[in-house]
C-alpha cells in the first residue's frame, strides 16, 4: 500500500495525435513568435498577419503548407508552416515548426545591417529626458 500523498502520475503526450490544422492564433502563440494569443490575435485583428497572401480572422486555421506573412515591430517574417502543435513548446522544439523563406531570411539580415550601420536618430535615447534635458527642449522653441 502506497501513502496518501504518493499520487498516480499520468504524463500527456506533448501532441494531439496528428492535427491537421490549427487556429492561426493559436499556432503564432506556440511557434514562439507571440508571448500570448491575446497578443497574436491583436496583431491579427491588426492586418499585421495576412495567410496565403491574404488578411485572415484569428479563426482560420492554417495547415501544413500554407504561408504566414507577418510583421512583429520593424521585422517583416514571411514562414511555410511546416509542423501542427497545440502546445507551446521549447524555442528549438518551435523552430521545426515553421521554415522562413530565403527572401525573408536574406531581407532580415540586411535590415539588421542596416540597422547596425546606421541606426535611427534618437534610437540610443531610453525613457524620460532628465530636468536638464527638458528644460533645453523647451528653450529651443523661445528663440
Amino acid at each position: 500500500m502506497r501513502p496518501w500523498f504518493a499520487k498516480q502520475l499520468t504524463l500527456k503526450p506533448a501532441m494531439k495525435e496528428s492535427l491537421s490544422a490549427l487556429r492561426i492564433d493559436k499556432w503564432l502563440w506556440a511557434a514562439r513568435f507571440f508571448k500570448t494569443r491575446s497578443v497574436a490575435v491583436a496583431a491579427i485583428d491588426g492586418g499585421k498577419v495576412r495567410l496565403n497572401g491574404e488578411h485572415t480572422k484569428s479563426s482560420r486555421e492554417v495547415k501544413p503548407g500554407d504561408e504566414v506573412d507577418l510583421m512583429i515591430g520593424d521585422t517583416r517574417w514571411v514562414v511555410q508552416v511546416r509542423g501542427i502543435n497545440a502546445l507551446r513548446r521549447p524555442a528549438p522544439e518551435a523552430r521545426l515548426m515553421y521554415e522562413e523563406t530565403p527572401d525573408s531570411l536574406a531581407r532580415r539580415t540586411r535590415e539588421a545591417e542596416m540597422r547596425k550601420l546606421a541606426p535611427a536618430p534618437g534610437a540610443d535615447l531610453k525613457g524620460r529626458p532628465t530636468k536638464r534635458a527638458g528644460r533645453l527642449i523647451r528653450g529651443f522653441g523661445r528663440d
